[in-house]
């Protein structure tokens, strides 16, 4: 990992915009770094905690609406909230034509690109390790999390990205069936399958029957293999579940999110006109959330993200698409590009918003708190104090982003 004070590694400082975009060659596409802004918010503003003012007015419409959306669902469905994983790794896959592009004009070969690639690789996983046994005893070996999941992929999507589309379809599909006959080939939980051994109540109603319980919390092959592998390294206790039903072998259908955006990125630099480029992103998106739900209705798979289903991956693939193809029209052909400095300003540091979420924000609330006490924050009552902290919180990373920015410095992989 470095600091440069040219831009992010994984794309060049300008892209060619498409024709009829309204703009001029060589045009950056703003969008990409709205959108990745977009996503960074969404996670960082965790912090604001609604689902505190969600139980303080319990009768609350909008606090209600804001909590649902700012958690992960229990295990079925989809939130506003889900969708930041698949989006951060469907922005991976839409970068990567660029930097091919951009380090083949360097004179890289394809050798030295996929050096580069397994680097990239071994920092994210690295990273996610680190950031996740932060104030713990020892290192904390977990491989679910949004870095090691891109991690553990990226070096497939890299070798994927320099075949043709055809190839990169072929592969998608055979990740998607493969994936899907991994799980319903290893026995589904009997009756007699001691649930509250895994963290999961028995009468939990989000059990699945038929084809989908081989898709059930903790009771999976994906639960199997952590039990296993998890084991493999060292820890303070042995592993016996993760409490979220999350697990490691959700990188591979993860790829196939990332080869999603690929297909979004290759479609962006082919030069096609902006509205038969905006007019794929939407078939894309509506064919992506129509076999998801077809999938989910009919059983043969559900739409789970914390096992990344295959039903998952067009579900939230769909949206992915439809997310790009609205940043992208309204900053890029639309040229309405004021209004997302703010987001382009997160976008472009997204590592830096990631580690500081992770490691000093209980730092900056502890030192409001002592340096300014409770009551600034309780104007409003104390039920808003979580809030207004949060938001006091949010404020100082983006102080931190914008100097970042406004002298080009930008965290780099």
């Amino acid at each position: 990992m470095s600091v440069s004070n040219t831009g992010l590694s994984d794309r060049p400082a300008t892209v060619t915009a498409p024709r009829d975009s309204g703009g001029l060659a060589g045009d950056r596409l703003m969008s990409m770094d709205a959108y990745r802004g977009f996503v960074m918010l969404l996670m960082a503003a965790e912090i604001l905690q609604f689902h505190r003012l969600h139980e303080a007015f319990p009768n609350s419409v909008l606090w209600g609406l804001l909590a649902y959306h700012q958690s992960h669902v229990e295990w079925a469905g989809c939130s506003l909230h889900d969708l930041i994983q698949p989006s951060f790794s469907f922005l991976v896959g839409v970068a990567l034509p660029y930097s091919l592009a951009a380090r083949l004009n360097r004179g890289q070969s394809v050798r030295m690109q996929f050096g580069h690639a397994l680097r990239r690789s071994l920092i994210l996983i690295l990273l996610g390790i680190f950031l996740r046994s932060t104030h713990r005893e020892q290192t904390y070996f977990t491989f679910e999390d949004t870095l090691t999941q891109i991690g553990l992929g990226y070096p497939f999507l890299f070798l994927l990205g320099t075949t043709r589309p055809r190839t990169q379809w072929i592969a998608l599909a055979g990740i998607l069936v493969g994936y899907w006959l991994l799980f319903v080939l290893y026995p589904a939980p009997g009756p007699d399958f001691n649930y509250s051994a895994v963290g999961v109540p028995p009468d939990w109603p989000e059990h699945y029957t038929g084809i989908a319980a081989h898709f059930n919390k903790n009771s999976n092959v994906a639960w199997a293999f952590d039990q296993w592998f998890l084991n493999l390294f060292p820890r303070e206790k042995p592993f016996l579940f993760n409490g979220g039903g999350y697990a490691t072998l959700s990188f591979i259908p993860t790829l196939g999110t990332m080869l999603l955006g690929l297909q979004a990125g290759q479609w962006l630099r082919a030069g096609m006109p902006a509205r038969s480029l905006l007019r794929q992103f939407l078939i894309a998106g509506a064919a992506g959330l129509a076999l998801g739900l077809l999938l989910d209705v009919t059983g043969i798979c559900p739409i789970v993200k914390r096992i990344w289903t295959p039903a998952w991956v067009l579900f939230s693939g769909g949206w992915c698409f439809w997310l790009l193809a609205l940043f992208y029209g309204i900053i890029d052909v639309a040229r309405k590009r004021r209004w997302a400095f703010f987001l382009t300003v997160i976008g472009m540091n997204s590592i830096a918003i990631y580690c500081l979420v992770h490691l000093i924000d209980q730092f900056i609330i502890n030192s409001f708190h002592i340096h300014l006490g409770h009551g600034p924050f309780q104007l409003l009552g104390p039920a808003y104090e979580p809030l207004l902290t949060g938001a006091a919180t949010l404020g100082v990373f983006y102080l931190i982003l914008l100097w970042m920015y406004r002298r080009r410095l930008f965290i780099r992989i």
